[in-house]
């Protein structure tokens, strides 16, 4: 199927979209503030930059969203056109992520993921709830922690 859009508008379109300061981040730094947890944001000098630092508790999260990050839900869809060079857009943000989690972990930093299909879509889980399992995260001491979608 071809697009509905010129190569200029769509260009355009993909060109405004950033990976700071999205919606699911923004929802879970707003949540977790007003439950009393501070935080850093981006720190330059961690792998990765992520998304949301707690140094108080010696935790990251991330905030991935289910397309670039290429998670197994309702919310991916690889696109139709230019089908290989998605695929290795994906697997290339996929390698990525392993790297910057491992490289965490090895410098003693606990790493949560949430998914964006926990904040949206028609798997999406009560926002509460969510908000809760972070506060409860970076309150233990587990190392790992992933909230996706049901």
């Amino acid at each position: 199927m071809a697009d509905i859009v010129s190569a200029d508008v769509r260009s355009r379109m993909m060109s405004g979209i950033r990976g700071r300061n999205t919606k699911p981040e923004l929802l879970l730094r707003k949540g977790l503030h007003r439950l009393g947890f501070r935080f850093r944001l981006h720190a330059p000098e961690l792998p990765g930059k992520p998304d949301i630092v707690f140094p108080r508790y010696n935790a990251v999260l991330l905030a991935h969203g289910c397309f670039w990050h290429g998670h197994d839900c309702h919310l991916f869809k690889l696109p139709s056109t230019r089908q290989e060079f998605w695929q290795m857009k994906i697997e290339r943000n996929r390698l990525v992520d392993a790297r910057t989690m491992s490289a965490l972990a090895d410098l003693g930093w606990r790493v949560g993921v949430v998914w964006e299909c926990a904040l949206k879509g028609r798997t999406r889980l009560p926002f509460d709830d969510v908000l809760r399992t972070c506060a409860d995260w970076l309150c233990n001491e587990a190392a790992g922690l992933e909230i996706a979608g049901e």
